[in-house]
């Protein structure tokens, strides 16, 4: 009954919108990357400002109504972990805040991104073990 009420989804054009928007993402992340390389930043410095850059432009993108537009189109093009990460909390602020700043905005901010948090830690903890086990 599902299959019938819901319309086929077209995979292959899915497929290369995602890798389009992705692509496009990265690319101008790398853009960013050169220009702060190009301005005499080191090489993490200028990695650490293109991806502030990023992270500004997905919250106010998000903030506008922009990016939920731009991610219908690009589907999974938009997770890029950046990204997808800025725009997982900034969503879920904006969706909590009539809550309160506390109990609302504060709390619910990071339901969605507290397990990637929490599960990134663990896998940095981990990696660090074992790289101070194999030096």
């Amino acid at each position: 009954m599902t299959k019938k009420a819901s319309p086929d989804s077209p995979a292959l054009s899915d497929c290369i919108k995602a890798f389009l928007f992705g692509g496009a993402i990265c690319a101008f992340a790398e853009g960013m990357f050169i220009v702060f390389q190009n301005m005499g930043l080191k090489e993490q410095e200028s990695r650490s400002a293109a991806m502030i850059i990023l992270i500004v432009i997905t919250a106010l993108l998000t903030a506008v109504g922009v990016f939920d537009i731009i991610a219908k189109h690009a589907g999974a093009g938009t997770a890029v972990p950046i990204s997808g990460f800025a725009n997982s909390i900034v969503a879920t602020a904006l969706e909590f805040q009539a809550e309160g700043r506390i109990l609302g905005t504060a709390a619910q901010m990071f339901s969605i991104a507290g397990p990637v948090i929490v599960f990134g830690c663990s896998s940095a903890a981990v990696y660090g073990v074992v790289y101070w086990l194999m030096k």
